[in-house]
């Protein structure tokens, strides 16, 4: 194979893992992440209380910490989102070191039909690539809002650099995105590698200038 034009991380966190949380250790998730839910500045909206079981999404370890994203509805009729992670001990497995960072949207997917896919994320750092370029490395997560997907990618420009197998009609990704004039887009497929839908983290303003902002699901960087 020839060298490449535009080198950028490919793959480079570790597939699922784990089954979603359930049980005992979804009870230790659940309190991490709704202890950083009540750190959220709402400024003046009223985020409620959280309504309901919280979604998991598929765990996806990058630089030596594990993610596992979550979503919330709340009794107001926002969507609290965010993740938390931590480190397995070298020797047990056993997870400490744990964190957690939450936000709020209004936006939710039943009040807006045209969504594909709905989808949150957020900035888990930057990867620097040559002559001074740099990557921010995205974390996101979401569920299809049509049939008969298998597995979601991300791409940036004509690559493919991260993929995953919907878990219970969920998935999570850890890709490189505003890289030398590349952003993220997440792609839908069935078993049969047909597309049924994509979309940006991006929507573009009145003079087509690339904004930050995710019109397929719930943003959140």
């Amino acid at each position: 194979m020839p060298p490449t034009a535009r080198p950028a991380p490919r793959f480079a966190a570790e597939p699922p893992q784990d089954l979603l949380p359930y049980g005992r250790w979804a009870e230790t998730l659940r309190a991490e992440f709704l202890a950083a839910c009540l750190r959220i500045d709402a400024g003046e909206d009223d985020l409620g209380e959280p309504e309901g079981e919280i979604a998991w999404f598929p765990d996806r370890t990058y630089g030596g910490r594990t993610h596992v994203p979550a979503t919330v509805r709340t009794t107001t009729g926002l969507e609290l989102y965010g993740h938390v992670s931590f480190v397995r001990g070298d020797g047990d497995g056993e997870p400490r070191d744990f964190a957690a960072r939450a936000d709020f949207t209004p936006e939710v997917a039943e009040q807006n039909p045209d969504w594909a896919l709905d989808l949150s994320e957020d900035e888990l750092g930057t990867w620097r690539g040559e002559v001074g370029t740099v990557a921010m490395m995205a974390l996101v997560w979401g569920a299809p809002l049509v049939r008969g997907g298998a597995i979601v990618t991300a791409e940036l420009g004509a690559e493919t650099v991260d993929q995953c197998e919907l878990v219970d009609g969920r998935f999570t990704l850890i890709a490189p995105d505003a890289y030398r004039g590349d952003y993220l887009e997440i792609a839908l497929w069935n078993q049969r590698g047909e597309e049924l839908a994509r979309e940006s983290l991006y929507a573009e303003d009145d003079e087509d200038q690339v904004q930050p902002g995710t019109p397929g699901g719930d943003g959140g960087s």
